[in-house]
């Protein structure tokens, strides 16, 4: 299942979101690079909640890359969708 937040979502409440559905992963998308610092706040408000080893993160969009996203602390990047499927089923832990 995948709950679209939409835009604009605050750090704050993806932790919320995290708490209540208690997903797997928790995917952040960024369209522009000014948008690159709320990703990093987002990955700090999950570890601060006490959730980081409860959901697996991972970040993409055209100004993000995989060294951003290890510099963030999240747990894997994609640069499209297609890629995003591989790298959750890599990421999945073994049923």
């Amino acid at each position: 299942n995948v709950h679209d937040l939409g835009v604009n979502v605050t750090p704050e409440n993806f932790v919320l979101k995290v708490k209540e559905l208690q997903p797997d992963f928790l995917c952040l998308s960024a369209l522009l690079t000014t948008t690159m610092p709320m990703m990093k706040a987002t990955v700090q408000a999950v570890k601060e909640s006490g959730l980081r080893d409860k959901v697996k993160i991972m970040v993409g969009g055209a100004p993000v890359s995989n060294e951003f996203a290890k510099q963030i602390g999240a747990d894997g990047y994609a640069e499209d969708a297609g890629v995003a499927v591989k790298r959750i089923k890599e990421l999945m832990p073994s049923a």
